[in-house]
C-alpha cells in the first residue's frame, strides 16, 4: 500500500490548470476534431492492453463503438492488488489527469456517456488524488464539448472497489461499479455487449488508457517507434525481489530481461547468481537463467510459454527458495478466491496445504503426484483466471525446480510413535 498523500500534494497533483499548461487537453481536442480517427490511430500504433492480457486495444474499443444504443460505459480499472504489481497506483496518484484524459478519449471514441474511475480503496493516495482531479474537471468546456458529441451528458465518477483481489477481473469490476459483490460472471455475454446496467461497457487498465492518450498526443508512428523491433511503445515494469534497485521503470517495450535486471535494476542483491523471475506477477510461467536474454514483450514471452502480464518482475536469486515463494503465492490465490467455483475454492486451498506441508518438511510420498494431477485438473475450471494462475505457477515451479521439491521431501523429520502405541 502506498503512503497517504499530504493535502498539499493532492492539491498540486490535481491542479488541472497546471496540467493544461504543459500540454494537457491536447489529446481531447484532437479527438474532438475527428472522433472517427481515434480507433484507427490506436490500431496503427500497435497498442495492446497493459493490464495483463495484451489484447489489441483498438479491437476492444471498436467492439463497443459498434454497439447501438445509449448509456454506454467506460471503466478505468485501477483495482491493482496482485503481489509485485504497483504501476497503476503510481499513475493514479502522480499523474491523474493523464489517466482521466485517456479515459475521456475512450468515451469519445466508443460513444460512452459514463466514465467510472475504478480504484482499490486500500490505495488511499490514489483515491484522494482521483477524487480531487475529477472535481477539477467539473464544468470544464472539454467535458461540455464531449457531451455534445456523444449526445448525452457525460458523467465522470470515482468508484471505490471492494478491496478484494478478485475485483480486478473485468466482469467483477462491472458488478462492483453497479454496487454488487464483485463475483466474476460467465462469458458470453461479453462486457462489450452487456456490461454495467446491461449497456455495452469498455473495461481497460489504467496504464492502457494513459498510453492511449499518448498515442494521440505524439502520433501512432512515433508511439510505435518507442518500442524495440516489432514491439510498440513503452511499458511500466514493476521490478522487485532480489535486485539492488527495485522500483518502477518506464522502458521500451521489448527490452531484454538481462537489461532490466542488471542495468536498470542494478544487478542481483549481494551479488548472488540470478535464479528465476516471476513474470507479470505470480500467475505466469517462471523464467530462468536460460531465458535471461528474452525480450520483454507480449509475443516473445508467449513464445517461451509465459506472459508479460502486468509487467511485474519479481526476481529471485540463489539462496531464495522457489518452493517457498510458490507456496506464498498459491496461498494468496487461495485466500482471494471468491468461492463461486468449487474447483477454485477447494482446489487452491488443497494445493496451498500440500505446498505448506512439503515446505515445512512434513510432506508425504504421494504429494508430488497429487500436485501433478491438480495442475491438470484445475486450469479452465473457474469463471475467471484465478485458479488458472495458481495452477500455472505451481506447474512452472515443478517443471523448472523439481530438485527443490525432492530435497524438501527427503528432509522429512523423524516421526516417533506415541509411547506404548
Amino acid at each position: 500500500m502506498s503512503r497517504p498523500l499530504t493535502k498539499q500534494e493532492v492539491q498540486v497533483g490535481a491542479d488541472l490548470q497546471a496540467w493544461m499548461a504543459v500540454g494537457g487537453g491536447t489529446v481531447l481536442r484532437r479527438g474532438l476534431e475527428s472522433p472517427a480517427r481515434i480507433i484507427p490511430a490506436l490500431e496503427a500504433s500497435g497498442l495492446r492492453g497493459l493490464g495483463g492480457a495484451g489484447f489489441p486495444t483498438h479491437r476492444k474499443w471498436s467492439a463497443v463503438a459498434q454497439q447501438p444504443g445509449r448509456g454506454k460505459w467506460v471503466i478505468c480499472n485501477g483495482n491493482e492488488d496482485e503481489p509485485g504489481t504497483f504501476k497503476d497506483r503510481f499513475l493514479l496518484s502522480r499523474t491523474p489527469h493523464q489517466v482521466i484524459e485517456g479515459a475521456l478519449l475512450a468515451a469519445l471514441a466508443v460513444g460512452a456517456a459514463n466514465v467510472a474511475l475504478y480504484v482499490n480503496p486500500r490505495e488511499t493516495a490514489s483515491v484522494a488524488m482521483m477524487k480531487a482531479a475529477v472535481k477539477a474537471w467539473e464544468g470544464h468546456d472539454l467535458l461540455h464539448r464531449l457531451s455534445n458529441v456523444v449526445g448525452e451528458q457525460l458523467r465522470l465518477t470515482v468508484s471505490e472497489g471492494s478491496g478484494l483481489y478478485i475485483g480486478g477481473e473485468e466482469t467483477a469490476a462491472i458488478a462492483s461499479v453497479m454496487g454488487r459483490f464483485p463475483f466474476p460472471s460467465l462469458k458470453p455475454p461479453l462486457p462489450v455487449e452487456h456490461g454495467v446496467d446491461g449497456a455495452p461497457t469498455l473495461v481497460n487498465n489504467v496504464e492502457t488508457l494513459a498510453q492511449a492518450g499518448l498515442v494521440l498526443r505524439i502520433g501512432p508512428e512515433a508511439y510505435r517507434a518507442l518500442g524495440r523491433d516489432e514491439a510498440s511503445g513503452t511499458k511500466l515494469y514493476s521490478l522487485s525481489g532480489d535486485v539492488l534497485r527495485p522500483g518502477l521503470h518506464e522502458l521500451p517495450m521489448g527490452i531484454t530481461l538481462r537489461e532490466l535486471v542488471f542495468e536498470h535494476g542494478g544487478g542481483m542483491l549481494a551479488n548472488q547468481p540470478f535464479k528465476a523471475v516471476f513474470t507479470g506477477g505470480p500467475s505466469n510461467t517462471l523464467l530462468t537463467e536460460a531465458d535471461i536474454d528474452v525480450k520483454l514483450d507480449f509475443d516473445s514471452l508467449r513464445a517461451r510459454g509465459s506472459r508479460l502480464g502486468t509487467g511485474a518482475m519479481i526476481v529471485v536469486g540463489e539462496g531464495t527458495s522457489i518452493l517457498r515463494k510458490t507456496a506464498e503465492y498459491v496461498a494468496f490465490f487461495a485466500a482471494n478466491s471468491c468461492g463461486q467455483c468449487p474447483s477454485c475454492k477447494v482446489g487452491t486451498h488443497q494445493v496451498s496445504r500440500i505446498l505448506e506441508r512439503i515446505e515445512a518438511g512434513t510432506g508425504r510420498s504421494g504429494d508430488l503426484e497429487a500436485l501433478g494431477h491438480l495442475t491438470q485438473l484445475l486450469p479452465g475450471s473457474g469463471r475467471c483466471g484465478l485458479v488458472d494462475g495458481a495452477a500455472t505457477v505451481l506447474a512452472s515451479s515443478l517443471r523448472s525446480f523439481p530438485e527443490e521439491y525432492a530435497r524438501a521431501l527427503e528432509q522429512q523429520p523423524l516421526r516417533f510413535s506415541h509411547p506404548g502405541g
